[in-house]
């Protein structure tokens, strides 16, 4: 288990590596595609088959396709982007600090959660009925922030389509 946990966090890295880097739009999409993959692997290795199926069928069946088809259908007929020297460089040093603090962060989480004894996780992780309850209980706000924030993606979808007005 070990291993394969390693092989995943590797494959986890460069497609995460791979998203961000690409200059191509479905490369990162395709990219995004298998990092969703080897999450759900590492789902199966905490013998949470739901969530490995819900990443699947969800993530990567789903919304990543309507990605694909809401990239093909916004570059369709785009003059390509103008490419020039020192286009947004002021960004660089505050992106660099942002990574940086990001990372950070991770790692000091990373450690508290390291420190703590794994016997707090119940035989019944990853079940549907403990996911449907620590959902819709301990983490309903941010299940409703997610709820939003697509929302907020659906209608700059639509905004971005070149619509001159919103019919609802």
């Amino acid at each position: 288990m070990t291993v394969l946990f390693w092989i995943c966090a590797v494959v986890l890295i460069a497609t995460g590596i791979w998203v961000i880097a690409s200059r191509q739009p479905v490369h990162s999409v395709v990219g995004l595609i298998i990092n969703f993959a080897a999450l759900a692997v590492l789902y199966l290795t905490l013998s949470a088959e739901f969530l490995a199926m819900m990443q699947i069928i969800i993530y990567a069946g789903a919304i990543l396709v309507l990605f694909l088809f809401v990239v093909a259908l916004l570059t369709l007929g785009v003059e390509p982007i103008e490419q020039g020297p020192g286009r947004l460089s002021f960004q660089l040093v505050p992106s660099l600090v942002a990574g940086i603090a990001s990372l950070a962060a991770m790692a000091a989480g990373i450690r508290v959660a390291w420190g703590q004894s794994s016997a707090a996780s119940t035989g019944d992780f990853g079940t549907v009925s403990s996911f449907g309850v620590q959902l819709l209980t301990t983490h309903v706000f941010a299940f409703e922030i997610t709820a939003f924030i697509l929302l907020i993606a659906i209608l700059g979808v639509i905004m971005m389509a070149g619509r001159k007005e919103l019919r609802f």
